[in-house]
């Protein structure tokens, strides 16, 4: 099989541009001013103290993948808990788009800007403050027009040649508002394939939805090979129950059942362990998100110290073979350790640790070279 190098050789391409980030450059976005990660890798594991940014990281790249698409902001900040409240017509309380939480040091003056994309050639995606003009009540209330208190602003989102104009309440702009900006006429373009995992793990409904998606194909025995990397007892099906119309207690709630090996009635998933439906979230995903990116933040919670360097086998192997760029964080040395032993030991398929460094307002990224990191597995180096 032709290595990630191989190819981007033979196609006469700088290393790593078959990926859809060769390389990662945040500015202006959450809490981090500015920040370049020369080289990613297929998958890229991101190490460093609580606080330095790693999960804004996740953030920035899934804005990036979604092409900053409104339901995408809204749930990225509902899941962090970063929504506005506001006074509506009638003076009672409601939740709002919270604009400012977006932005670096919750800047959102006309100059400040949020750029996410690769560091040198490509496009960017940015993410800025537009001023409409004329009389506040002459147009629609827009994004960013209560979270900030100014009057008529919103988010204009461009990348390359195109922009659009973001609304909350999927207002239509009128004619002469577009007319003040240098529309080009093209759509922006598609979002990409984007599966996000934790730090908890999946919930009955989210891996219910996974297994939809992969149900009776290939990539069905994949994520059960997955899933026996976990348990004493193989599991040879699985399937979902439950006609989805219960809540979480309800037994008609949907959720996953397997079957052992032998003459055994089906179980509950999640009766065989966290490390069970880690896995399998993790490989469903991983099925979910071809020629896209995967997304796992705390890539350790559930999975036994024993188990991450075929965890990690297997995470490389079906990125490579789904061609998807997986980005993860962690705090856990048996997580560094095992990725730097599958990485050193696929040597098609590339893994790249980073280790981001925080001092006052700049943040800075560390990279371990392919040989740096069988070192790290061999001498058991620090570098969390």
């Amino acid at each position: 099989m032709m290595s990630d190098r191989e190819a981007s050789e033979q196609a006469g391409l700088g290393y790593g541009c078959r990926f859809h980030l060769e390389s990662l450059s945040i500015e202006g976005f959450r809490g981090i001013k500015k920040l370049a990660i020369p080289r990613l890798g297929r998958a890229t594991l991101l190490a460093g103290r609580n606080g330095v940014g790693k999960t804004t990281v996740l953030d920035a790249v899934r804005v990036y993948a979604t092409r900053a698409r409104l339901n995408a902001l809204w749930d990225l900040l509902k899941s962090r808990e970063e929504i506005a409240v506001v006074k509506d017509a009638d003076g009672a309380d409601m939740s709002a788009f919270d604009g400012k939480a977006l932005f670096h040091g919750r800047d959102t003056s006309e100059d400040a800007c949020i750029s996410i994309g690769p560091l040198h050639d490509g496009d960017r995606l940015r993410i800025g403050i537009a001023a409409l003009g004329g009389e506040p009540d002459s147009f629609p209330k827009v994004l960013l027009a209560k979270s900030i208190g100014a009057d008529a602003r919103v988010l204009k989102v461009m990348f390359g040649a195109t922009m659009e104009l973001l609304s909350p309440d999927r207002q239509a702009f009128p004619r002469e508002v577009m007319q003040l900006f240098a529309e080009s006429g093209r759509e922006m373009p598609p979002e990409l394939a984007c599966e996000s995992l934790g730090p908890g793990l999946p919930d009955s409904a989210d891996v219910a939805r996974l297994w939809d998606r992969i149900t009776l194909t290939d990539d069905e025995d994949r994520v059960i090979q997955a899933i026996n990397l976990a348990v004493e007892e193989e599991v040879v099906r699985v399937a979902v129950v439950g006609d989805g119309s219960g809540n979480g207690q309800d037994p008609n709630g949907r959720r996953l059942v397997a079957r052992l090996k032998g003459p055994r009635h089906p179980v509950p998933l999640k009766s065989l362990g966290d490390g069970v439906v880690r896995l399998l979230g993790v490989a469903a995903a991983l099925a979910n998100s071809k020629d896209g990116f995967l997304l796992i933040d705390e890539a350790e919670n559930g999975i036994h110290h024993a188990l991450h360097r075929d965890f990690w086998r297997m995470v490389l192997q079906t990125a490579q073979d789904n061609n998807v760029q997986v980005l993860a964080t962690t705090h856990g040395w048996d997580c560094v350790r095992g990725f730097a032993q599958a990485a050193a030991e696929l040597d098609t398929v590339e893994g790249v640790l980073v280790r981001l460094e925080r001092k006052e307002d700049s943040t800075r990224a560390v990279e371990y070279s392919e040989e740096e990191l069988s070192v790290v597995a061999r001498d058991g180096i620090e570098v969390r």
